[in-house]
């Protein structure tokens, strides 16, 4: 049976705090593009670009729900492939709409949650802020380093960049997913080992050797899958809907 499209909409807004979290200007969260009043199919994405969008269309989704939305360039005319993008959806009146940080720090289908889990960590505790908002979680586990990697890597099917400049063994590792590498600062500062994250700059490296820490670049597509994935389940789970992730990795 299909779904209300606004009720699917309000289930995602109060469910993810959409309007209490603070987010980038450029992440307009919430709905996005307007689409059909019923939904029977959803489909998920990391990002709102033409092969995502192309492929919900394709296989019937009505709502296409990503993490990365449509206007992280902010203002832009709508012409070339920003026009490309929304006249693809609008034709097939196909809704989209987009989750960034209130996914990210979520507590259920939180990527950060959800990466701890991965690698075991007990006792989680937040840690790193945006606009008083805490974004991050830090746990415990005693592991080799090299384990902890290898069951990232297994877990996300990636290939993680290692600055090894800390313990040879965890015991206290912190999580942000995307391109947290500016948020070493704030992994030391809650007593972190070894931090987590999907990219970073350049001078990042010298953060983690000067600090004595170890930081993972697991990559900034992959550490952020698992939360719109988890997402599109439970909204699939709440009213009995079809829902298919649509995978097009970067290798970033």
């Amino acid at each position: 049976m299909p779904a209300s499209t606004d009720e699917v909409r309000s289930f995602l807004d109060s469910y993810l705090s959409i309007h209490k979290i603070p987010d980038y200007p450029n992440a307009l969260n919430g709905l996005q593009v307007e689409g059909r009043k019923a939904v029977t199919r959803v489909a998920t994405a990391v990002d709102a670009c033409q092969a995502t969008i192309n492929r919900a269309v394709e296989i019937g989704a009505e709502l296409l729900i990503v993490h990365h939305g449509l206007f992280w360039a902010g203002l832009e005319p709508v012409t070339g492939r920003h026009a490309a993008r929304l006249r693809r959806l609008l034709a097939s009146r196909t809704a989209l709409y987009s989750a960034h940080l209130p996914l990210d720090l979520h507590p259920e289908v939180g990527n950060n949650v959800l990466l701890a889990a991965m690698m075991g960590l007990q006792g989680l505790e937040g840690f790193g802020e945006f606009e008083g908002v805490t974004i991050g979680v830090v746990g415990a586990v005693q592991v080799e380093l090299g384990t902890l990697v290898g069951q990232l890597e297994n877990a996300l099917d990636t290939h993680a960049h290692v600055i090894a400049a800390g313990p040879s063994r965890t015991n206290r590792v912190g999580v942000i997913s995307g391109g947290a590498g500016n948020m070493i600062a704030a992994a030391r500062a809650a007593g972190v080992d070894t931090f987590v994250t999907g990219e970073g700059a350049h001078h990042t490296h010298f953060d983690a050797e000067e600090w004595g820490m170890n930081v993972v670049y697991a990559g900034h597509y992959a550490t952020e899958t698992v939360g719109v994935r988890a997402l599109g389940e439970r909204v699939a789970a709440q009213f009995g809907l079809a829902c298919e992730f649509i995978d097009h990795p970067t290798g970033l």
